[in-house]
C-alpha cells in the first residue's frame, strides 16, 4: 500500500512537471514575444549575416530573445539566416516571427527618376537596396554587357526607364541590371518601337531627345510641342540650340556635377564640347539627364506644327512662346531678356 502511494505520488509530480514543461514550452513558443509600439518593425538582414548578428539586431523589438535563440535552433532557423527584408507585426509569437524570417523576404518598390548619370543612378538606387553605389555602377558600366544590347557609356542611361520596381532589398546588382533590362525591352514593345522607326529614330536616340524635351519644360501638356520643334530642326539639318545640354557640357567639362546653372550666357554658346548642340548639328552623344515617361512618349507623338524656336513665356510661367521663323522669335527673346535682367538672374 505504502509502495502504491509513492508511486501515486511520483506519478503526480510527473503529471505537473509535464504540465509546467508544457506550459513554459507553450510560453516561449506561441505568446507574444514583441516588444515595440508602432504597428510594425522592419528588419534588414544583410547577405552573410549570422545568426548571432540576427539575434542581437532582432533583441530590442522583443520581450525574450532568449526564447527566439531556443526555438530559431530547434526550428533549424540558425543555421539557414536568409538576407533581405523582413517586417514584423505587433503581438506576433516567436514561432511567428522565426516563420516571417524563414519565408517572407519583402520586397522594396525601387524608385528612381531624372538622374542626369548613371553614377547619379546607382546613388539613388543604393539608398533603397543593400547593395554599395561602387558595386552597382560597375555593373551598369560593364562594357560587355553594353556592347551586346547596342549601347556604351554615353548612350547607358538609356537602359533605365524611370519608374517604379519591386525588387528584394538584397537583389544583387547582376541581377537588378538583368531585371531592369528585362523591363527596358517590356517598354520598348512593338507599338512604341513601330513609332520609333516612323519617325526615323532609334529607342536611343528618342530617349536622347527625350531628356532634352523634359529639361526644356515641366509642362507635361507642352512636351508634345517642344519634341515637335526639334523634330522639325532635326529633318532640316538645323542645330538644336538647347540651352540645357549647353548646361550639360558645363557640367561635364568642369566635373562640377553640383553646380546650378538658371542662365545660359552667350559666351557658354561657345564652348567646345560634344554635348553642346548650339555648336554641333544632330543629337548629342547621349541622353543628358532621365526623362519621363511623359517625355518619351511626348517625342514618339510630337505635335506637327511649322515652329522652329521657342522660349519662356514671361506671361505664362512654364510655358513658352513659339515662333515659326527668327524674326518673331527675337521679339520674344528680347521680352524674356528683359524680364531675366529685370529679375538680376546673372547666372
Amino acid at each position: 500500500m505504502y509502495i502504491k502511494k509513492i508511486l501515486l505520488l511520483i506519478g503526480l509530480l510527473l503529471v505537473v512537471a509535464g504540465g509546467i514543461f508544457s506550459y513554459h514550452t507553450y510560453q516561449r513558443v506561441f505568446s507574444p514575444n514583441t516588444a515595440f509600439e508602432t504597428k510594425t518593425k522592419t528588419l534588414f538582414i544583410k547577405t552573410g549575416a549570422s545568426f548571432d548578428d540576427v539575434s542581437k539586431q532582432l533583441s530590442p523589438f522583443v520581450k525574450n530573445i532568449e526564447w527566439f535563440n531556443w526555438l530559431a535552433k530547434k526550428k533549424g532557423y540558425a543555421a539557414k539566416v536568409k538576407p533581405g527584408k523582413y517586417v514584423l507585426k505587433q503581438n506576433l509569437n516567436t514561432n511567428d516571427i522565426i516563420g516571417v524570417l524563414r519565408i517572407q523576404n519583402t520586397p522594396v518598390n525601387l524608385r528612381f527618376n531624372n538622374q542626369e548619370r548613371l553614377e547619379n543612378l546607382a546613388g539613388r538606387i543604393s539608398h533603397q537596396i543593400e547593395a554599395d553605389s561602387l558595386s552597382i555602377l560597375k555593373e551598369f558600366k560593364e562594357a560587355t554587357f553594353l556592347k551586346e544590347i547596342g549601347l556604351n557609356e554615353e548612350t547607358a542611361l538609356s537602359l533605365f526607364i524611370p519608374n517604379s520596381y519591386q525588387v528584394y532589398w538584397n537583389i544583387s546588382p547582376a541581377s537588378l541590371k538583368k531585371k531592369l533590362y528585362n523591363e527596358y525591352k517590356r517598354f520598348w514593345n512593338q507599338k512604341r518601337t513601330n513609332k520609333a522607326k516612323e519617325i526615323g529614330l532609334t529607342p536611343t536616340e528618342v530617349y536622347t531627345l527625350a531628356a532634352i524635351v523634359h529639361k526644356e519644360t515641366v509642362k507635361i501638356s507642352e512636351r508634345p510641342k517642344v519634341a515637335g520643334v526639334y523634330m522639325n530642326r532635326l529633318k532640316r539639318g538645323i542645330k538644336l540650340d538647347a540651352d540645357p545640354t549647353v548646361i550639360y557640357a558645363m557640367k561635364k567639362s568642369s566635373q562640377n556635377w553640383t553646380q546650378i546653372i538658371k542662365r545660359v550666357l552667350l559666351k557658354d554658346l561657345a564652348l567646345k564640347h560634344s554635348y553642346n548642340t548650339y555648336k554641333n548639328a544632330g543629337l548629342p552623344p547621349g541622353p543628358i539627364a532621365m526623362p519621363d515617361i511623359s517625355a518619351i512618349d511626348a517625342v514618339l507623338n510630337y505635335e506637327q506644327h511649322n515652329y522652329l524656336y521657342f522660349v519662356a513665356d514671361v506671361q505664362n510661367f512654364g510655358f513658352h512662346k513659339f515662333a515659326t521663323n527668327l524674326a518673331q522669335h527675337n521679339r520674344n527673346s528680347a521680352q524674356y531678356h528683359r524680364w531675366v535682367n529685370k529679375k538680376h538672374i546673372l547666372r
